[in-house]
């Protein structure tokens, strides 16, 4: 071996060696990812209730069925994006809710899983969004469940009860924040709210502009504070909206963060915008492997607009990440694990949907056709009977979040696990480390293990507020 060339390599393993694991990490970073410098800008996006095996089975999809990878590992493999790994405890348990999660990244502390960024003793943290408002900043949410809901509430205001929407809209109003889009049309509407307030009237009198379909996206001016809200509840899944023409004019997650990046892009003190995927979590509480990985792409497909604008606009900081993860779904050893998880590109419907549609006067035969239609999955006699019995009032009603007509999903994904491949730890949220990724400037400031409350300090940091 040439002397020179040795010793050059010696030399450089020899720095590697006493590398600590935070410049290790540091190492194969490029300067493709903007470093050093003032963000003007921030988007912050949540996938919610993304457990790895959810990042994991998306980018599978996308390979296997879509012919890509995803966007979000793409930032990976081409090595755009500082990566951390992030602990999502709460103040009140290693497993956190999305109040006490949100709160974390948007007030800087811990809480007590149930409360919006309220101390133990009643004390109120200042929410991020509140204080770039006072720094000279728009600021925005969008999500794809109800827009007071607790991962956007968490960014914007106090509240001790994360469910007090009915209320949080109210405070929305009192804040003027400047875009605000989603669902939740029961708190707004004076038809459905218990104290009959109206509150698109009072928002109106504020100089929002009321947004209900995807076709009023086109109709906005430069300058106008938004509000859509496009569903009485949260958003119709992915691949709902895909499927049935009812949600046809129903904006996507990437249409509605787009609207938002451009109604306040031209701000001369720049805008903050928070992003979510709320049904990602609502999906994984149900089992619900198509609706989940299809709100997923959806999310993915919403990273792309988010870094196209980014990587144009030199300034602004870019954070991809989840609260906690959920379920903890996963691919499961077998000779025909690939084609069976392959199958899932032929589920028409959710779980929600198919299992809706089920009377209780179906015929074994009603149901086995019904389950073909929906899932192309076949279903023998007895598995149709067994679900059958939840209808007819022979099994006890499953329980859980967001399964508010106590649907049989449990019973349905293990069911559908024998034909996928694809199986849950449980139907609830986990304590488990999840993904992190910064782009822009600001990024260098994110280490390589962090909790949840460091993201809060360094978008502070990132925008010197």
């Amino acid at each position: 071996m040439d002397r020179r060339k040795f010793l050059k390599g010696s030399a450089l393993l020899s720095g590697l060696l006493t590398l600590s694991p935070s410049d290790l990490w540091s190492f194969g970073k490029t300067s493709e990812n903007p470093r050093a410098g003032k963000a003007k800008n921030i988007i912050f996006m949540v996938s919610d209730g993304m457990s790895l095996g959810t990042l994991s089975m998306a980018d599978l999809y996308s390979r296997n069925i879509l012919g890509k990878g995803s966007n979000w590992l793409n930032l990976y493999h081409d090595k755009k994006v500082t990566r951390a790994l992030m602990d999502t405890a709460s103040a009140s348990s290693i497993v956190t809710d999305s109040a006490a999660a949100s709160s974390a990244f948007g007030g800087g502390i811990r809480v007590k899983n149930g409360v919006l960024n309220m101390g133990a003793n009643g004390e109120k943290h200042l929410p991020i969004w509140q204080k770039y408002k006072k720094a000279g900043k728009k600021a925005g949410c969008v999500t794809t469940v109800t827009i007071t809901h607790a991962t956007p509430a968490g960014f914007c205001i106090n509240s001790s009860k994360r469910n007090a929407e009915p209320q949080i809209a109210e405070m929305y109003a009192e804040l003027e924040f400047d875009v605000l889009l989603g669902g939740g049309d029961e708190f707004f509407n004076p038809l459905k709210r218990e104290d009959k307030k109206d509150l698109y009237s009072v928002y109106s009198k504020k100089g929002y502009r009321i947004l209900k379909t995807q076709n009023d996206l086109k109709e906005i001016k430069k300058g106008e504070k938004l509000l859509g809200i496009f569903s009485t509840g949260a958003l119709p899944y992915t691949i709902d909206r895909t499927h049935l023409q009812e949600y046809k004019n129903t904006p996507t997650l990437a249409e509605m963060a787009t609207t938002a990046i451009n109604q306040m892009k031209d701000h001369p003190g720049g805008f903050v915008l928070q992003v979510e995927a709320g049904k990602v979590d609502w999906s994984a509480h149900a089992n619900d492997v198509a609706a989940l990985i299809h709100d997923q792409l959806a999310f993915d497909d919403t990273v792309k607009a988010v870094m196209d604008f980014a990587e144009k606009d030199g300034n602004t900081l870019v954070i991809i990440t989840t609260d906690h993860g959920n379920a903890n779904p996963g691919t499961i050893y077998g000779a025909e694990a690939t084609r069976q998880f392959n199958s899932i590109s032929d589920y028409r419907y959710t779980n929600e949907y198919i299992l809706n549609k089920i009377q209780k006067d179906y015929s074994v035969k009603d149901i086995k056709d019904w389950i073909y239609e929906g899932n192309k999955i076949t279903l023998n006699d007895d598995e149709a009977k067994h679900l059958l019995s939840f209808y007819n009032g022979l099994e006890k009603e499953e329980e859980g979040l967001y399964n508010y007509k106590k649907l049989p999903f449990k019973l349905y994904s293990e069911i559908q696990k024998t034909r996928n491949s694809v199986g849950w730890i449980s139907m609830d949220h986990s304590g488990d480390y999840v993904e992190v990724a910064a782009y822009g400037p600001g990024n260098e400031l994110l280490q390589p293990f962090v909790k949840n409350t460091d993201l809060h300090d360094l978008m502070l940091k990132a925008c010197l507020v």
